[in-house]
């Protein structure tokens, strides 16, 4: 297992900055997103567009490592389920293979879909992947089909080839909070990491319930070799760079 940051843990930087905040930190690697609206590396259309040149953009990493890429067409016309969501995530395949990034992040559709269409989505995407060599890993998030352990894994179950990024936080704040996510484990292509009460979803380093110990435990009994990805944007009257560094540290430690 590696220590890794998202992007989106500093949504106030220019782009070209992020990268070179995280070497000062000492991290070795980045997560990506690929998202239609808020903090994205570029957006989910414009690499179908031109995909040499999306290539080049996203090797420009003050060499840090990509551990992974997240895809969300959410705010833009590319719909879950169109043709122009699937071809923007055919591209973003094709861009993962030339860069060699196995997981690609997918956000699980909102409570309330209908089973039978999620089914269909993520079985399309997971098709899409698997013929780039990439592993499609569905994010487990409030107010989504995924926040409740049992349900993430009836949807792996169903969809062969599908895995999770495990967010713990969503099973320490969230409706099941205290839930046992271990049937989920092994399915997991990917983590985020964050501290989080049972009250709060984001709170700082060292004062939330998460028992990193244990995380790290069941993902090595399930052999993950993937990252530990920090994905916590900066907190009010705190100094988000220690904060940073403190949890890579913390991460590190255990490793």
């Amino acid at each position: 297992m590696i220590v890794c940051a998202s992007m989106e843990c500093f949504p106030d930087l220019p782009k070209d900055e992020v990268a070179g905040a995280l070497v000062d930190l000492e991290y070795t690697a980045i997560e990506l997103p690929v998202h239609a609206s808020g903090v994205s590396w570029a957006a989910p259309g414009g690499i179908a567009a031109n995909l040499e040149e999306a290539v080049e953009a996203f090797r420009d990493t003050k060499r840090l490592n990509i551990s992974a890429l997240s895809f969300d067409t959410e705010g833009s016309e590319a719909a879950p389920g169109s043709d122009a969501y699937y071809e923007q995530f055919t591209a973003l395949c094709k861009l993962a293979k030339a860069l060699r990034i196995v997981p690609i992040v997918v956000p699980a559709a909102e409570q309330g879909t209908p089973f039978n269409e999620e089914i269909d989505r993520l079985r399309e995407l997971v098709k899409i992947a698997s013929l780039e060599g990439v592993l499609v890993a569905m994010k487990t998030s409030l107010g989504c089909m995924s926040e409740d352990p049992d349900t993430a894994a009836v949807l792996c179950d169903n969809v062969k080839g599908l895995g999770v990024c495990l967010d713990p936080s969503c099973y320490i704040a969230g409706p099941w909070q205290g839930k046992d996510f271990a049937k989920i484990v092994p399915y997991t292509y990917h983590v985020h990491v964050r501290d989080s009460t049972t009250s709060k979803y984001h709170v700082r380093v060292g004062q939330g319930e998460l028992d990193y110990g244990k995380l790290i435990s069941q993902l090595e009994a399930a052999k993950y070799k993937g990252a530990l990805s920090v994905h916590m944007p900066p907190l009010e009257d705190l100094d988000h760079k220690a904060e940073m560094r403190k949890m890579r540290l913390l991460l590190e430690s255990l490793l």
